[in-house]
């Protein structure tokens, strides 16, 4: 009876989604929710943002149901709400006490996610300062950790574990922030490494304490990859939605909380854990890093949006855009499918995976920066050639 929860569960939560993302395009440009095309858009009319509400109501709305069952267990008389555990399925019997026990911090971890939402929500439809979003994503991130969503990167200094979390968490909400800059990108990147990591979770990483799969983890995983499906039926090219800063910042932070309770899970973790997350989300993470570099090298805050993004960059070298996204969605395949090799090697091997996934992306920079310079002097041979002939 386990799989048909768990596709119980991605299959509610991608309804949930879907029915969500069509309330708010119909009714959210009425109250703000609409993307304006401008200087840095890529699209050329007016499109419904706000699809983050769908993926975040998702997410909620299934874990709220789960939460329900899990309020009216009692271990004392082995029912649910007066339901004998007998009359449930097997699964749900055994694991629905650990589920009790562990709701308090799962909704702490979604009570701050949904802080998020509401602090996209309103950056869509207003505009807010880049230090007030980045101060409360720190503040955020800080609660988050604090509530014991951190790794311990098998460092015995907590404040150097600290740090290195937060900052983690952080860098993930901006980096699929970052993404989401052309259609189905961030939530079709998203989606792969959410059923990456639930597939670490059920089948490389067990529990240290019962050696059984992290089904509470996995399962939540498989919930926010239904969502994000929900959400990409109006987000396919050509988008009808956006999911907007509020989706792509629940989205990141989920992503990055869940990484740090997977892959850093007790003392029984072998080292090799610690380049899970850097396999599996090795894309959004050099996105963000060659984004900045850009333009930090140009001279601009890295604050300021631009058409710099790993996707403009390969529609520069002449993909069409909808080539662009999927070979993005195949290059973070091909680097996450390095984790699951990471549990089986020793320390030694698992570096040269790691090593491997990194020169992936450095061969990937090496040729769409080349072919860029090469597409830029041909262009600037042209202009120098018309302005040749309009001087004689």
């Amino acid at each position: 009876m386990t799989l048909p929860i768990f596709f119980a569960l991605f299959l509610v939560s991608g309804i949930v989604s879907w029915a969500t993302c069509l309330l708010v395009k119909k009714y959210g440009p009425g109250v703000g929710l609409i993307d304006k095309p401008g200087a840095r858009k890529i699209h050329e009319v007016p499109i419904p943002t706000g699809g983050g509400l769908g993926i975040w109501l998702g997410v909620l709305i299934p874990i709220a149901a789960i939460t329900l069952v899990a309020l009216g267990y009692r271990a004392e008389t082995e029912a649910i709400w007066g339901i004998s555990l007998a009359k449930f399925p097997q699964f749900v019997a055994t694991h629905i006490g650990g589920v009790a026990h562990r709701l308090a911090q799962l909704w702490t971890l979604l009570g701050l996610g949904s802080i998020l939402v509401v602090l996209g929500t309103i950056d869509d439809r207003k505009g807010l300062p880049w230090q007030l979003r980045l101060g409360v994503e720190f503040l955020v991130a800080i609660a988050a950790a604090a509530a014991g969503w951190r790794g311990t990167f098998f460092l015995d200094c907590p404040a150097i574990t600290w740090i290195v979390s937060v900052f983690w968490i952080v860098g993930l909400i901006n980096s699929f922030n970052m993404l989401d800059n052309m259609d189905a990108l961030s939530g079709g990147v998203a989606t792969i490494c959410s059923l990456f990591l639930a597939a670490v979770a059920f089948a490389f990483a067990p529990n240290p304490l019962s050696g059984e799969p992290q089904y509470f983890l996995g399962a939540f995983l498989l919930t926010l990859a239904g969502a994000i499906l929900g959400f990409l039926k109006l987000n396919r090219p050509p988008a009808k939605m956006f999911m907007g800063d509020g989706g792509a910042y629940f989205i990141g932070f989920l992503l990055a909380t869940t990484t740090l309770s997977i892959t850093f899970v007790g003392d029984n973790t072998p080292r090799t854990a610690i380049f899970v997350p850097l396999c599996i989300l090795a894309v959004p993470i050099y996105d963000t890093i060659s984004v900045v570099t850009i333009r930090l090298r140009n001279r601009v805050s890295p604050f300021v949006g631009d058409k710099n993004h790993y996707s403009h960059r390969l529609v520069a070298l002449g993909l069409s855009k909808t080539q662009a996204v999927a070979t993005i969605y195949l290059t973070t395949a091909i680097c996450a499918t390095g984790a699951f090799f990471l549990y089986q090697v020793n320390l030694g091997t698992a570096i040269l995976v790691f090593v491997q996934t990194a020169l992936i992306l450095v061969l990937v920079a090496i040729l769409e920066f080349a072919a860029r310079k090469k597409i830029r002097e041909t262009q600037e041979g042209k202009e120098k050639e018309e302005n040749d002939k309009t001087t004689r």
